[in-house]
């Protein structure tokens, strides 16, 4: 959508947190980016303090860009900067945990969250009903409509070759999760000695827990990796958080949730499409189990149908242009 509007002559600024793989995601993807401010950790107390600076930052810096529209997907800063900026905003979630909600809902001129969420559980975070709007489907089909096709015509991986386990550990920053951490220790001890296990740390901290000796063999990788990449190759996916695991599910993948929180709409959503497992106290030996039994469903036609709708109504809102629900 960055590189449509761009073509159509819109500027496009871009910018981001050091958090995560962001960054690194942004070079994969030869954008040209700033990035403004800091990431403030798990700590609560320090994510309150942090929230006023980074706005100041980001009003700062966008000042005298010229800025028409801010459009995000969770950042809770973007709203607020665009009202002290007096220009329109369109904000995107579709975790109904995260608190950040509440300041976003109340600034953000409009507010696009997915179908199966309820207006009544926006509504407790301070959304107006009249400024939501429900996109199709599950944000990940918004994107990965345009990957499908390409990814199902990959050359299936040789006969008889090793198995290949990815796993993405849990959010150790997030401020909505509270479950375990480091719980997936024993499932990757138990894998590597059967199967090529890939771990896809959340940056370069959490990736060195996983280079402790007892790990040899298990391959990190700290920077951003292409979906385009991984889903070829992939056999089984472990995932402790949500995008990820979302993206391969609605892709075809066989895929095990293993989140330890309450979960989210989207991910009770796809769960009721068949689309994924949820196992949070998964072990080695059921790992190996579901290795043993995955089989390609392919992708989730449906949702990526939908995602393509959706693309379309966001795009336009982007832009100004009528949409319907």
């Amino acid at each position: 959508m960055i590189c449509e509007l761009q073509g159509d002559g819109h500027e496009v600024v871009i910018t981001c947190r050091p958090l995560a793989n962001t960054v690194d995601l942004l070079d994969l993807h030869g954008f040209k980016y700033a990035v403004v401010g800091d990431h403030y950790g798990a700590n609560f107390y320090r994510k309150v303090m942090g929230y006023p600076i980074r706005v100041l930052q980001l009003r700062r810096y966008l000042a005298p860009k010229g800025i028409d529209v801010a459009v995000s997907q969770s950042s809770f800063h973007s709203p607020l900067v665009a009202r002290l900026l007096g220009v329109r905003s369109i904000y995107m979630n579709d975790n109904e945990h995260a608190m950040g909600n509440v300041p976003s809902f109340i600034f953000a001129s409009q507010i696009l969250i997915p179908e199966f969420l309820a207006i009544e559980k926006v509504r407790r975070q301070m959304a107006n009903p009249r400024k939501v709007r429900h996109y199709p489907g599950v944000k990940e089909g918004i994107y990965l409509w345009a990957l499908a096709d390409e990814l199902q015509a990959a050359a299936p991986r040789p006969a008889g070759s090793r198995p290949q386990v990815f796993l993405r550990p849990e959010p150790w920053t997030a401020q909505y999760y509270k479950g375990s951490k480091d719980f997936l220790d024993d499932v990757i001890l138990g894998l590597k000695d059967h199967a090529n296990v890939t771990l896809l740390p959340r940056g370069k901290a959490q990736g060195q827990h996983y280079r402790e000796p007892r790990f040899e063999g298990v391959r990190i990788v700290d920077t951003a990796m292409d979906i385009a990449e991984i889903t070829p190759q992939c056999d089984l996916f472990i995932g402790a958080g949500g995008t990820m695991t979302r993206e391969m599910a609605v892709l075809g993948v066989p895929t095990v949730s293993v989140y330890q929180d309450e979960l989210l709409d989207v991910d009770r959503f796809l769960l009721a499409q068949g689309a994924f497992m949820h196992e949070p106290q998964l072990t080695s030996a059921r790992a190996l189990q579901l290795l043993a039994e995955a089989t390609r469903q392919g992708p989730q036609r449906q949702l990526l149908d939908k995602g393509r709708k959706a693309y379309a109504q966001i795009k336009a809102a982007i832009l100004g242009l009528p949409t319907h629900q």
